[in-house]
């Protein structure tokens, strides 16, 4: 009988929390549509069933506040306050019920009750500094922050002080606030780059970069720690001062030596950012300290990398002084690949460099670095136009790693190769997979080269172009760009008002921005424009005209122009978001 009983009871219990939990979402709907008439009488009966439940107070309080029910919301408080005294945070409430109809002497006498019930109820603090910055009272809420962590000195609301300054716009003391709270637990390291990152630019003569890099270096200076070297570095990465970031790392480093991965981070950051000099410091650095093999001969490779792309003179003798010392081995087994890439691309000597990479995949010792060196031997065969080797090579990858971005990237390049063979139906069927299942970047290149076969596909053995086309984009995998400049020319003048005329001036514009030839490459692109401004490569030619005005031709007018078309004619164009703000940053808007 008393199990029935028992049963009986948690089956009530248990209809009467559904009920309950049924007309709090009605009440949330009703509220969230501004039916605040409704809201209340559902919050009402709510709250009188769960009377602790704070969030059902609150929110029948702001219905009683938006249907300007003041004095409901008024009394209900009172009464609330006489009941359960130690709830001072009411106060807040109470205050601004008052704000709303414009009593702010009594408004102003609740909050201070508010404020000076924090030294009795110190707990409550928090709670009354946040409900002060929903009603957009910073001030308040910041002097309850503060009143907090006075009589709690283990209390840090740090944090929410500096993102108060922020919405203030006191950004000297939001970034003091963010030092501070570093300084007391480095733990919120990565939490204060993300925050203040949204006030920082990549201009080092912004204000509020200033403002930061001045308030770390006084904070250096007062209280050193390796912390604020960290912050430094960081910003000057974001301000793309590679030089000034690596001061702050070879301190880093004099105190640490673990601090040599930095080091190696930033020499990569800067090679890809084309700062050489310091790229090739930082990789020094690393050849010189380094106990791990593998970070050494990844920092000799980019060295050698920066000594191409800087055109020093004796490459091979780099190369050769590397496997005098090192010898020819597993160890130098990716700088054999590097040489490799050389003697194709720059040298113009594959034929030497296919017999280098067949030796070094004896060296390789797993199964992915062999298939990445037999992807690049099929890159030496396509550069030979030895395509059916070439094939080979890509295909082995291909099957042996179906379900790998290696696999991906081999069934790529096998759509590649056919493409530059003229094989376009093979090259199309390879590429309609990739286009749905591959990586993004790998997805993307699929899809433009589908696109590029399928709009100018030959019909009934017509000439259209694409063949023409697939010689020059072979000849610009070469590195041979002036040879593929001359067939695109032939292409765009024979196939004048055909679909491959846009392909071929945008593919010989980009091949001219290669050459530093920009005012041909304007020109380019704006012939595309006069062919159709409805054309699939439209938006990337207002981004890569408003580029080549913005950082080679230092045209702001003409710049801005070009990334405001985007703006406005093209709101679903993958530049939306990076021509928004470089737009904004050369029209000198606050972008914070």
């Amino acid at each position: 009988m008393k199990k029935i009983i028992v049963f009986c009871n948690l089956l009530v219990l248990s209809l009467f929390c559904n009920a309950q939990q049924n007309e709090f979402i009605i009440a949330e709907n009703y509220f969230r549509n501004n039916e605040y008439e409704k809201a209340i009488q559902l919050y009402k009966k709510l709250y009188e069933q769960s009377p602790y439940n704070s969030s059902y107070l609150k929110k029948l309080i702001t219905s009683y506040q938006e249907t300007e029910q003041f004095e409901s919301a008024e009394n209900l408080l009172l009464q609330e306050l006489r009941e359960k005294p130690n709830l001072s945070y009411l106060y807040v409430i109470l205050g601004y019920n008052f704000e709303r109809q414009e009593k702010l002497e009594e408004a102003n006498n609740y909050y201070q009750k508010a404020l000076e019930s924090i030294n009795k109820k110190a707990n409550y603090g928090s709670l009354i500094a946040g409900l002060f910055k929903n009603y957009s009272k910073l001030d308040l809420a910041i002097e309850a922050f503060n009143k907090t962590m006075k009589i709690n000195p283990e209390a840090n609301y740090e944090f929410q002080l500096a993102q108060i300054y922020g919405e203030k716009g006191d950004f000297k003391l939001m970034f003091d606030s963010y030092i501070d709270l570093v300084d007391k637990n480095e733990e919120y390291l990565n939490n204060v780059k993300r925050y203040a990152s949204r006030y920082l630019t990549d201009d080092g003569e912004n204000e509020n970069n200033i403002l930061f890099k001045k308030a770390l270096l006084r904070r250096s200076v007062s209280k050193p720690k390796d912390i604020w070297n960290n912050l430094l570095s960081w910003l000057f990465i974001k301000q793309k001062q590679y030089n000034k970031a690596l001061i702050q790392n070879k301190a880093l480093f004099a105190r640490n030596s673990d601090n040599l991965g930095k080091i190696n981070e930033l020499g990569e950051i800067a090679f890809k950012n084309k700062d050489y000099e310091t790229a090739k410091e930082c990789f020094e650095i690393v050849i010189e300290n380094t106990n791990y093999p593998r970070d050494k001969f990844n920092a000799i490779n980019n060295n050698l990398r920066i000594a191409i792309a800087t055109n020093q003179p004796n490459i091979d003798a780099l190369f050769n002084a590397i496997f005098k010392e090192y010898g020819i081995n597993s160890k130098t087994l990716f700088t054999q690949v590097e040489y490799a890439n050389y003697l194709t691309f720059t040298k113009n000597t594959p034929e030497e460099a296919s017999v280098i990479l067949k030796d070094a995949l004896d060296f390789a010792n797993s199964k992915f670095i062999k298939a990445t060196i037999k992807l690049k031997l099929g890159d030496v065969y396509v550069y030979m136009a030895k395509f059916n080797k070439a094939l080979i090579n890509y295909s082995q990858v291909q099957t042996a790693f179906k379900n790998h971005f290696l696999g991906q990237e081999a069934r790529f390049k096998v759509a590649q190769a056919s493409y530059f063979k003229n094989d376009f139906t093979w090259a199309k069927a390879q590429l309609k997979v990739l286009k749905g299942s591959a990586t993004q970047l790998i997805a993307n290149d699929a899809a433009n080269l589908f696109l590029t076969i399928s709009d100018n596909e030959p019909k009934d053995s017509i000439s259209s172009g694409l063949k023409e086309y697939a010689k020059a984009d072979l000849l610009a995998f070469q590195n041979k760009n002036d040879e593929a400049i001359a067939i695109l020319d032939a292409v765009i003048n024979e196939y004048k008002g055909q679909s491959i005329e846009d392909e071929a001036l945008f593919k010989q514009a980009q091949l001219f921005v290669k050459k530093k030839r920009y005012d041909e490459a304007i020109l380019n692109y704006a012939k595309i424009i006069a062919l159709d401004e409805a054309g699939i490569y439209i938006d990337d030619v207002y981004y890569q005209m408003a580029e080549l005005y913005n950082n080679e031709l230092k045209n702001t007018e003409k710049a801005k122009e070009y990334y405001q078309k985007i703006i406005f004619d093209h709101p679903s164009s993958i530049y939306l978001v990076e021509a928004r703000k470089k737009y904004r940053k050369l029209r000198g808007d606050d972008i914070n």
